[in-house]
């Protein structure tokens, strides 16, 4: 299954740019699902990525409360959670590790740092993944970035697209 995976796209509080790459990306990819992690801010940005496939989108810290604070989903026998990542004090990779068990998850997709950020862990005889998307319009210290990833059994692998990088130079 592929998936289009982003998050703190903060448009239109923060941004007035939403590049047109995402959508063109995940259309063109034929993504089946798009997952959210939290500070989406329009709901109109909800119903243009409805428009292109199911949507699970998360409660940011900016968000209103009509999205979960989390979810868990599984896709093709992969248990994968998402949340935001506001909820906790520090978002240092063993709170993650830990919050991945309590939710029972493989993989465990959070935002709110607005910075990419991948690593496996072996832990408890469990593997976690660990994937926060970046932002693709309001990076912090890092390229803005959204990712199409690819679930087949339980291997799931991703690629990143770098919208500013990639329509300026291929216009």
């Amino acid at each position: 299954m592929k998936i289009g995976i982003l998050s703190d796209t903060h448009y239109p509080d923060k941004t007035s740019y939403l590049p047109d790459l995402i959508f063109d990306v995940f259309r063109e990819e034929g993504v089946e699902l798009i997952i959210h992690a939290g500070d989406l801010t329009s709901p109109e940005l909800f119903d243009i990525f409805r428009e292109i496939a199911p949507v699970v989108i998360v409660r940011g810290n900016l968000d209103k409360p009509i999205f979960p604070e989390e979810e868990v989903l599984e896709i093709e026998g992969l248990k994968v959670g998402v949340i935001h990542g506001h909820q906790f004090l520090s978002l240092d990779e063993q709170g993650l590790k830990y919050k991945a068990l309590e939710m029972g998850v493989d993989l465990l997709i959070f935002g709110h740092t607005h910075r990419f950020f991948y690593k496996s862990y072996g832990y408890m005889d469990k593997k976690v993944h660990l994937l926060n998307p970046g932002s693709p319009t309001v990076p912090r210290m890092s390229d803005p970035t959204f990712l199409i990833g690819n679930i087949t059994g339980e291997r799931f692998k991703f690629d990143i697209y770098k919208p500013w990088e990639t329509q300026w130079k291929y216009p």
